[in-house]
């Protein structure tokens, strides 16, 4: 099951999409999936209909929970080493943005670059939840891309500024419930050209340790997202570029980015 959430120039509504890629259609459904049981109205609409777009399959109405260096690579590539536990920081609701809403750099960073992750989807509230009923408090799985200010990042003590933007966390472009997400393809691309390809199996702690972990820390609500991490290859992106992020099984999500005069 995929479930979208979208707009055809009325308020937000979810749908499950159906369909192979390239003839997906929206089966609408009643409520939000996060509260209530996915039930159709009857109401059909083909995806790639012009009145029809995707936006952030979720805003979290509380938090989102970055991990950073959960794959080794990426840790090496920028001189760090692995950390002993999770590395955790916070994006606010204020920085998701859906499928093909720009990414507008900021006039304060001149060094902007993608990290394609899996996201996970919490669906219930939870709190100190052991790791082997972790993915039981899971709403479902999404695709993320954690924007960073690499500069800023590099010059602040915290990464509050550097990764916390406006816009600087992309999801979508739907969220898969029930999902085996062990080992699946992590991979981003940068107008066309591949720049990273890692796996989840890759990750340092994987996603049921990482609810774990966070909920120690945090109580999660419904809605509520943990970023994954990122493998190896962050490059920078600029004024034009167009980012793909894709997740196997899930699918691609596409973002151009703009700087504004």
């Amino acid at each position: 099951m995929r479930i979208a959430r979208f707009t055809t120039g009325q308020d937000p509504r979810y749908a499950v999409v159906e369909g192979a890629a390239g003839d997906e259609e929206l089966v609408v459904i009643t409520g939000d999936p996060l509260y209530t049981p996915v039930q159709p109205t009857g109401e059909q609409i083909r995806l790639d209909d012009d009145s029809v777009r995707l936006l952030a399959p979720v805003i979290p109405r509380s938090k989102i929970v970055g991990v950073g260096r959960n794959y080794a690579e990426h840790a090496a590539e920028h001189g760090h080493e692995v950390p002993a536990a999770p590395l955790l920081f916070l994006k606010p609701n204020t920085s998701v943005i859906g499928p093909d809403d720009p990414i507008v750099l900021p006039d304060w960073t001149e060094h902007v670059e993608h990290e394609a992750e899996l996201a996970i989807v919490i669906g219930k509230v939870t709190k100190d939840v052991p790791a082997e009923r972790a993915l039981d408090h899971v709403f479902g799985f999404t695709v993320a891309n954690d924007v960073t200010a690499r500069d800023v990042q590099r010059a602040d003590s915290q990464w509050a500024r550097a990764k916390g933007f406006d816009g600087s966390c992309p999801i979508g472009p739907w969220i898969v419930p029930g999902l085996d997400v062990d080992d699946l393809y992590v991979r981003a691309r940068v107008n066309g050209e591949l720049k990273q390809d890692g796996r989840t199996s890759q990750m340092v702690f994987d996603a049921a340790y990482l609810v774990a972990y966070v909920s120690e820390v945090f109580t999660l609500l419904p809605g509520d997202i943990i970023l994954t991490g990122t493998p190896a290859g962050v490059s920078p992106i600029v004024d034009r570029d167009v980012v793909e992020v894709e997740v196997e099984e899930i699918g691609t999500l596409r973002n151009p980015v703009l700087r504004r005069n």
